[in-house]
């Protein structure tokens, strides 16, 4: 029974002093330079060249200074999948 509670105080030990699993690497980040073309709550879109680049805003978004249209801002921002569908493989050609 000794050998019982042993054993089993080990491994119990052994599940809490485990590493904590590592966290997955947050995604690079990029930026964007520009006057703001539109804002509200969702979203903003900034003139970079010739395109419009329309950045969603979300409540963790740190805004300083006052953002409205024409200010120049700097956006930075990260690229996040939100679905990924798996497609299957083509089938070869076939030989003649």
């Amino acid at each position: 029974m000794r050998a019982f509670r042993v054993i089993l105080a080990l491994a119990v030990l052994a599940v809490f002093a485990a590493p904590a699993p590592l966290h997955a690497a947050a995604a690079k980040t990029y930026q964007v330079t520009g006057p703001v073309l539109a804002v509200d709550a969702a979203t903003i879109t900034v003139q970079k060249g010739n395109d419009k680049w329309e950045i969603a805003l979300d409540g963790s978004t740190k805004i300083t200074g006052e953002l409205k249209v024409g200010a120049k801002v700097t956006i930075e921002y990260r690229m996040t999948g939100t679905t990924v569908e798996v497609k299957a493989d083509a089938k070869p050609a076939k030989k003649k």
